[in-house]
């Protein structure tokens, strides 16, 4: 979330980013009605405050009043006071609907992007940074992933649609042990020789873990949702729209929804919110492989054969914490880990810088990095890693305090796949298939298959 000060002091500025984005509804109205709300917001704090001190010093009065026996003038103070009071109550309703107001305004607009990120509208704008690797050459027709995973007799979308509906799979065998091979190798590489630290966090989180990370409210129709049976004993968090911090609210009515984390970057960088963490523990750097589930509402008839997007899906995640100084850097550390799971696997890609028209709702940089898929005759997204930087931050409270220093400062967070595991799963499939219809296992993923070094047709 932006800081309304940053804004007021940086119109233009807020303006170009947002024009740069393709944002609608017209910058200009929006920053017209922030603005206005603002002014209205800071009045009715500045009366609020008025009324109190006068409140606290009639109170003062009266005892004055009452020492030199004037109760006519202790009568009119106590009257004062009681108006003062009711004053105040209404006050402060105000303030807080206009608090709402502005909170939902700023927490419906995206990241700016960085000033180095390309300009244009959609994915057309994306520059190509690098290729890694030549694609594989056949001497037949290369398939496509579904229809070597179904002719394996190990990859079941029929079944997945009776148990569950569309964009579900069920894998057997030697590709549910591909799956689990591929998650510890990348697992085990980040955690031993790229610093991460494994988590195995929630599934499920509060809407508050969600808001943290900006998948609500703009993203709820993309989230897969859940009642609980009882209500939370802890009410949510709400936030100040002036600092972006985060405050706690027992008069806020309790809530009984819980989400399914459309990915580990939810759980992963929640776990600072509301912390000050000291500058030497930064960069703070973890890991997790978990399940995601994501309702894809925005992707109605796009890739519904195979595997490429589904409902259900796991991937390693890798996220992390900065101070704004290590940010830029981290995220090209980042993103080279991501590139080495891939370089150990023999998998061609390539690394794209994507324009501000097809970055993510919180990024104000991100690189992906696309496999080559045979089958497709194309390259997919296989990862994506954004520099947030203090985007996030702001909506978790998620604060810094350097050496020495009084004052804390928000810290930057960066998120990246480290990589998809069902989406490598389809590039080892369809980059390692030959004619027979089976499939090599790659060499470092050989000691995590049992030594199978052949995945054939199920007898």
């Amino acid at each position: 979330m932006l800081d309304i000060r940053w804004i007021r002091d940086n119109q233009g500025v807020f303006l170009k980013g947002l024009n740069d984005r393709g944002f609608e509804p017209p910058p200009e109205a929006l920053l017209k009605q922030i603005l206005d709300l603002d002014e209205q917001r800071r009045a009715a704090i500045q009366q609020l405050q008025d009324a109190q001190a006068r409140r606290n010093a009639a109170s003062k009065d009266i005892g004055k009043a009452k020492a030199g026996k004037d109760e006519a003038e202790a009568k009119r103070l106590m009257d004062e006071v009681a108006a003062l009071k009711t004053k105040i109550q209404d006050g402060e309703e105000k303030e807080r609907d206009l608090d709402k107001q502005l909170l939902d305004l700023l927490a419906g607009i995206p990241n700016l992007p960085a000033d180095d990120v390309p300009i244009g509208v959609d994915e057309k704008a994306n520059v190509e940074l690098r290729k890694v690797g030549t694609p594989p050459t056949f001497s037949f027709q290369p398939k496509q992933h579904s229809e070597i995973g179904e002719a394996l007799g190990l990859m079941d979308f029929e079944t997945a649609a009776k148990l569950s509906g569309a964009r579900f799979v069920v894998l057997k065998g030697a590709l549910a042990r591909l799956e689990r091979a591929l998650a510890q190798f990348m697992l085990d590489l980040h955690t031993t020789e790229n610093g991460y630290t494994e988590i195995n966090p929630p599934l499920l989180v509060r809407d508050d873990t969600m808001f943290g990370t900006a998948q609500l409210p703009k993203f709820q129709d993309d989230q897969f949702s859940m009642r609980r049976s009882s209500p939370p004993d802890v009410p949510p968090d709400e936030v100040d729209p002036t600092t972006g911090a985060v405050v706690k609210s027992a008069a806020t009515p309790l809530r009984d929804t819980l989400w399914l984390i459309p990915t580990a970057e939810v759980p992963l960088t929640n776990l600072v919110r509301d912390d000050i963490t000291d500058e030497t523990k930064l960069p703070m750097r973890v890991t997790a492989w978990t399940p995601c589930f994501r309702a894809e509402a925005g992707a109605a008839g796009r890739d519904t054969r195979g595997m490429i997007r589904q409902h259900q899906f796991s991937k390693v995640e890798l996220v992390s914490i900065t101070t704004p100084e290590q940010s830029q850097e981290e995220h090209e550390r980042m993103t080279a880990c991501a590139e080495e799971v891939l370089k150990r696997l023999g998998l061609p890609f390539r690394t794209i810088v994507l324009s501000t028209g097809d970055m993510g709702f919180a990024a104000k940089k991100t690189y992906d990095i696309e496999v080559w898929l045979p089958g497709q005759g194309a390259y997919r997204e296989i990862s994506s890693c954004s520099n947030c930087g203090d985007f996030q931050a702001r909506r978790m409270n998620a604060r810094y305090r350097a050496k020495e220093a009084k004052a804390t400062q928000f810290v930057h967070t960066l998120n990246g796949s480290g990589i998809a595991v069902g989406r490598a799963l389809i590039a080892v499939l369809e980059n390692y298939q030959d004619e027979d219809g089976s499939v090599r296992v790659p060499e470092v993923l050989k000691p995590y298959m049992g030594g199978i070094e052949r995945i054939e047709r199920a007898p």
